[in-house]
């Protein structure tokens, strides 16, 4: 997959980790979106390195699509536990 795919599909895991985990987040939706694509980046880069299965060049391969979401779901959590909920107010 090329870089444009993993922008695309890390926007869509962003928006798909943001509906697991909803709340108000620190960085609002622009921070979402970035690291819905760091996500992205990060599960397929653990998902080749260290599960033993490597990114497909397929777009729509279960396993690619997994890997970003749980990417995403962790940097969000982890996110949210360094800058805390500012956004309460």
């Amino acid at each position: 997959m090329g870089i444009v795919a993993w922008l695309v599909l890390g926007l869509l895991a962003g928006a798909i980790a943001k509906a697991i985990l909803p709340g108000r987040d620190p960085g609002g939706c622009v921070g979402t979106t970035l690291i819905g694509v760091a996500g992205a980046f990060l599960g397929g880069w653990l998902s080749s390195e260290f599960l033993d299965r490597p990114v497909q060049r397929e777009f729509f391969d279960a396993a690619t699509w997994g890997s970003a979401v749980v990417g995403a779901l962790v940097l969000l959590v982890g996110y949210r536990l360094v800058f805390g909920n500012s956004r309460d107010r």
